[in-house]
């Protein structure tokens, strides 16, 4: 089983990139958001442990979302590999994610991290922005505090990786399929 941590602030391709993977190399898809939802709908013991957090604007703890994460991972016994979206996004989230992982005999194979310019990212989501209708990638100012929220908040994600060497920088600037190559050249590395 390979796992994987696609990272990258707003706007540097890792919804389109992650499909791209998903394709290639058979892995399932976990983004915490879904996985919110999908319990929520389920009505599990979790999801409504999740809702009722929800429901008083606080934040799903971790050990929570970890909880929903080894049910889908015991859901899908047949996945070729997991690739990890918007999760972890603390390093304690991280800790916790590779000790669930560890009790089930896996571990998170490398971080991808696409590198893009600030820049860059400004242009791509505000180009979203005029044809998603997200009002948080229309407005310039809101995307600038999204991307430094971004980089303060998971630089740390990135640093507990790093000790273990499984953090990657990939240029997250070019087009979508020099882009992939580059992922996959990495991916292909390691498995």
């Amino acid at each position: 089983m390979f796992n994987l941590i696609l990272f990258g602030p707003p706007g540097s391709g890792k919804g389109t990139q992650s499909e791209k993977l998903m394709a290639r190399y058979g892995l399932k898809h976990l983004s915490t958001g879904d996985l919110l939802r999908h319990e929520i709908s389920r009505q599990t013991a979790l999801g409504l442990e999740a809702k009722n957090f929800m429901d008083k604007g606080q934040l799903v703890p971790d050990e929570v979302v970890i909880g929903m994460i080894s049910s889908a991972l015991d859901e899908n016994p047949q996945a070729k590999g997991f690739l990890f979206d918007g999760f972890p996004r603390t390093s304690a989230q991280a800790e916790a994610l590779d000790r669930l992982l560890d009790l089930k005999k896996a571990s998170i194979g490398v971080m991808l991290a696409l590198d893009v310019s600030e820049e860059e990212l400004v242009k791509r989501l505000v180009k979203r922005g005029e044809t998603s209708g997200r009002s948080d990638d229309n407005n310039e100012q809101v995307i600038r505090a999204r991307i430094i929220e971004y980089r303060s908040k998971t630089a740390m994600v990135a640093d507990y990786y790093q000790q273990f060497e499984k953090v990657v920088m990939v240029k997250g600037e070019g087009t979508i399929d020099e882009i992939f190559d580059a992922l996959c050249a990495e991916i292909d590395k390691r498995i």
